[in-house]
C-alpha cells in the first residue's frame, strides 16, 4: 500500500478546512485584519450602512435612454432628379410597297434629307403599259356611254311619238346603266395602274438623317423591302423614367434640364407624361423636348435629368431612423413633451444624400435617432436631444 497518496490527500482536506472553517483565525495568523460586523444584527455599520440607505436602490427604475433630434417642416426641393437617354422624336424604316429593280443611286448613311427627297426609285417594268391599257379602256368606255346615252334619247322620242314601242325606252336606259357601269370600272384600273408607277418612287416622309444606306442600285427590291431607315433628331427627346412617389409632381409644360453623358447641358419642357406604368420597372415614362438645330445631340446618349416639380413640404430625416411597427407600417418613432414615446407613420417622397424626405409628421418633430428599435409605443425614456450632449430627465410634470 502507498503512503504518500494518503498523506497527499490528508494534507488537502487540511487546507481546505482551515480556508473554509478557521478562515478568520488563518488570516489572522498572517497578519490581515478583517471588518468588524454587527453581531446582533449582522448587517455592516458605518459608512457601509449609510452607502447603503443611499445607494442608488432608493431611486426608482431607471428609464431607458434614447438620443431624440428635434426635425421641422419645410419645403422640399422643387425638382426632381430622373435617370434616362437621349432619343429621336421620330424615326421610320421606309420600305417599299411593290417590287422592281433599283435604278435610283443610294444615299449615303449620315446624310440629311427633306421631307419628299427621292430615296430609291424602281424600275415601272411593263406598268406604263398597264396604264397606258386602262386608260385606251377607259376611252373607249366613255365613247360607249356617249352612244348609249345618244341611243336611249332617241328611243324616247320615238316612243313618244309612237314610232316606237314603250319597252325599247326601258333596253336603252338598261344599256346606259352598263356603259355607265363599264366607264367606272375602267376609271378604276387606270387609278390602279397610276397609283402602282407612283410607288416606283419612294420619298422621305419628313426631314431627317439617313442612318442607313438606300437600297443599292441593281438590288431586286421586294414589296416590303427595306429602302432606308430615317431619324429625325431636331428637336430631340429626353426620356426619363419617374417612380410612383414622383409621376404626380411632374406636369406637362414644366422646364426640365439635362446633363449628358459627355458633359453637355441642354434644356427644354416637358411634352409627355405616361398614364400607364413600365409592367417590369413600374416606373413612368417622362418625354422632355429639346432643340437640336445642329445634331450635337445623338440617339441614345445617358442623361441625368432635373424636372421642376410641384412645391411639397416635409421633413428630411436620416435613414437610419426609419422602422418599421408590429404590422409592417414604416414610420418614425418620436417622443412627445412629457417623454412618451409613441409611433407615426410616413410616406417616403424621395431619396436625399442627407436622408429620405418624407411626409406625414407633424410639423415639429422630436424624432428619435438612436434606440427606436428598442422601445414600445407609450413609455417614458430618459432623452438625450443630439447636439446638447446632457440627458433630459423630465417625468412630465
Amino acid at each position: 500500500m502507498r503512503v504518500v497518496p494518503i498523506i497527499t490527500a490528508a494534507l488537502v482536506l487540511v487546507v481546505l478546512y482551515l480556508f473554509v472553517m478557521e478562515r478568520d483565525t488563518l488570516l489572522s495568523w498572517v497578519g490581515v485584519e478583517t471588518a468588524q460586523t454587527d453581531e446582533s444584527a449582522g448587517a455592516p455599520s458605518g459608512a457601509a450602512a449609510a452607502a447603503t440607505v443611499d445607494g442608488p436602490e432608493d431611486e426608482g427604475p431607471q428609464l431607458f435612454g434614447v438620443v431624440v433630434e428635434r426635425f421641422e417642416e419645410r419645403d422640399l426641393e422643387s425638382a426632381i432628379v430622373l435617370r434616362g437617354r437621349t432619343e429621336a422624336s421620330r424615326s421610320v424604316e421606309v420600305r417599299a410597297q411593290t417590287s422592281g429593280l433599283v435604278l435610283s443611286t443610294p444615299r449615303a448613311r449620315g446624310s440629311l434629307v427633306e421631307a419628299g427627297d427621292v430615296l430609291c426609285e424602281l424600275d415601272p417594268g411593263t406598268r406604263a403599259a398597264a396604264l397606258s391599257e386602262a386608260e385606251a379602256r377607259l376611252a373607249g368606255a366613255q365613247a360607249t356611254l356617249t352612244e348609249a346615252e345618244i341611243n336611249r334619247e332617241t328611243a324616247t322620242r320615238l316612243a313618244e311619238g309612237g314610232f316606237r314601242a314603250q319597252n325599247s325606252t326601258a333596253s336603252a336606259d338598261a344599256a346606259v346603266e352598263g356603259a355607265r357601269a363599264a366607264l367606272e370600272a375602267a376609271q378604276a384600273s387606270v387609278e390602279v395602274a397610276q397609283a402602282e408607277l407612283d410607288r416606283l418612287t419612294i420619298t422621305a416622309p419628313f426631314a431627317g438623317v439617313l442612318e442607313v444606306d438606300s437600297a443599292e442600285t441593281g438590288s431586286l427590291m421586294q414589296s416590303g423591302g427595306l429602302c432606308a431607315t430615317i431619324y429625325q433628331l431636331d428637336p430631340i427627346l429626353l426620356v426619363g423614367f419617374a417612380a410612383e412617389t414622383q409621376i404626380n409632381r411632374l406636369e406637362p409644360g414644366a422646364m426640365a434640364g439635362a446633363e449628358l453623358s459627355n458633359g453637355q447641358r441642354v434644356q427644354g419642357r416637358v411634352t409627355f407624361l405616361a398614364r400607364a406604368a413600365d409592367t417590369a420597372t413600374r416606373t413612368f415614362r417622362v418625354e422632355v423636348t429639346v432643340p437640336n438645330p445642329d445634331l450635337a445631340l445623338r440617339d441614345g446618349m445617358s442623361a441625368t435629368l432635373l424636372v421642376g416639380a410641384s412645391a411639397t413640404r416635409g421633413h428630411l430625416v436620416p435613414g437610419s431612423a426609419l422602422t418599421i411597427d408590429d404590422e409592417g407600417v414604416l414610420g418614425l418613432r418620436l417622443v412627445d413633451e412629457t417623454n412618451h414615446t409613441f409611433f407615426q407613420p410616413v410616406t417616403v417622397l424621395r431619396d436625399a444624400p442627407q436622408g429620405f424626405w418624407v411626409t406625414g409628421l407633424p410639423e415639429v418633430a422630436d424624432v428619435i435617432v438612436v434606440g427606436q428599435e428598442y422601445v414600445t409605443d407609450g413609455i417614458e425614456v430618459q432623452v438625450t436631444r443630439r447636439g446638447d450632449g446632457a440627458a433630459d430627465t423630465r417625468s412630465g410634470e
